[in-house]
C-alpha cells in the first residue's frame, strides 16, 4: 500500500536544504524526497548539467530546486556555493553531505592520488561542507546534517580500501560534529546503505545469477533503491527526529544482521528448506 509524505508532519515545508552529488543516483532521489516534502534545494553537483537535470524534474513535480556547480573538496568553491543557495532560499537549515567518488585497487597497488582523491571527495569534502554550512546554521539557531557513508565504513570491502576508510572517517567525523554542536543547535547522524541498485550499479544485477546470489543473503530478499536510503535521511532530518544526534542508520535489508548465519555451527544449523 503507497503512501504520500504528510508535510506537516515532517516539519521540512519551507527548510532550506542543500544535497550534495544530487546530479544522479542516490542524491537525485534525495533531494526529490526533500522536495515532495515541502523543502528547498539546493542541489550541488559538480557536474553542472546533471544537477541542472534533477532540479528541473523536482520543478516538474512541483518543488523548489536550484542547481548549483561546486566542487566539494575546494573550499572556495563549497563558500559560493552557499552564497548562491542562500540568496535563492535563505540559511541553510538541513545539509546532506552524499557526493562520493570511488576508486577500485588492492591496498599494495592503489596510487597515493587515488587515494588522496577518494579521501579529498568522500572525507575532506564533507568536513568542508559541514563546516561552511554548520557556521551557516551556528549563526541562525542551528539545523540538520545528514551524511550518507555506506556499510563498507563498518565492513570492510576488498579491493576499494580508500572507499572504506573514508566512509570510516565519515562515522567518527558526524560523531565528533554531533558532539562539538550540539549545544549550538545542530545535529548530525549518519544513513549507511548496504547494496543499493542505482544506475551506476545497475549494471552488476544484469546478471540474474549475480542478483539471485546478492538478494539471498539480505533477509528481506531484495536489493535495496535509492528511495530506502531518501527516506531514513528524511527522518533524520526532520523534526521527527529531533533528539537523535550522533547516531547511524545502517539501511541494509537486514544484511549486517544475518553475517553470523554464514558461519557453520555443527548441531545448530536448522536444515533448508526445499
Amino acid at each position: 500500500m503507497g503512501y504520500r509524505m504528510n508535510k506537516d508532519w515532517l516539519g521540512l515545508t519551507g527548510t532550506a536544504c542543500v544535497v550534495t552529488g544530487a546530479g544522479s543516483g542516490i542524491g537525485r532521489t534525495i533531494a526529490a524526497s526533500l522536495a515532495q516534502a515541502g523543502a528547498r534545494v539546493a542541489i550541488l553537483d559538480l557536474d553542472a548539467g546533471k544537477a541542472e537535470e534533477s532540479a528541473a524534474l523536482i520543478r516538474q513535480d512541483g518543488g523548489e530546486a536550484l542547481a548549483v556547480r561546486a566542487d566539494i573538496a575546494d573550499p572556495s568553491s563549497v563558500e559560493a556555493a552557499a552564497e548562491t543557495a542562500a540568496a535563492a532560499y535563505g540559511p541553510c537549515k538541513l545539509l546532506v553531505n552524499n557526493a562520493a567518488l570511488i576508486r577500485n585497487g588492492p591496498l599494495a597497488e592503489l596510487s597515493l592520488a587515488d587515494w588522496n582523491a577518494v579521501l579529498g571527495v568522500n572525507l575532506t569534502g564533507f568536513f568542508v561542507c559541514s563546516q561552511v554550512f554548520g557556521r551557516r546554521m551556528m549563526a541562525n539557531g542551528g539545523g540538520s546534517i545528514v551524511h550518507v557513508a555506506s556499510m563498507s565504513g563498518t565492513y570492510p570491502q576488498p579491493t576499494s580500501g580508500a572507499y572504506s576508510v573514508s566512509k570510516a572517517g565519515v562515522l567518527m567525523l558526524s560523531k565528533n560534529l554531533a558532539l562539538e554542536w550540539g549545544e549550538k543547535g545542530i545535529r548530525s547522524n549518519v544513513v549507511s546503505p548496504a547494496m543499493v541498485l542505482t544506475p551506476m550499479s545497475e549494471v552488476i544485477y544484469k546478471d540474474p545469477v549475480v542478483k539471485a546470489k546478492r538478494e539471498a543473503v539480505v533477509p528481506v530478499r531484495r536489493i535495496g533503491l535509492p528511495q530506502d536510503i531518501a527516506d531514513a535521511v528524511c527522518f533524520l532530518a526532520s523534526d521527527r527526529a529531533s533528539y537523535v544526534s550522533g547516531q547511524e542508520i545502517l539501511v541494509d535489508g537486514g544484511w549486517s544482521a544475518a553475517l553470523l548465519a554464514t558461519v557453520p555451527r555443527p548441531g545448530f544449523d536448522q536444515p533448508k528448506k526445499t
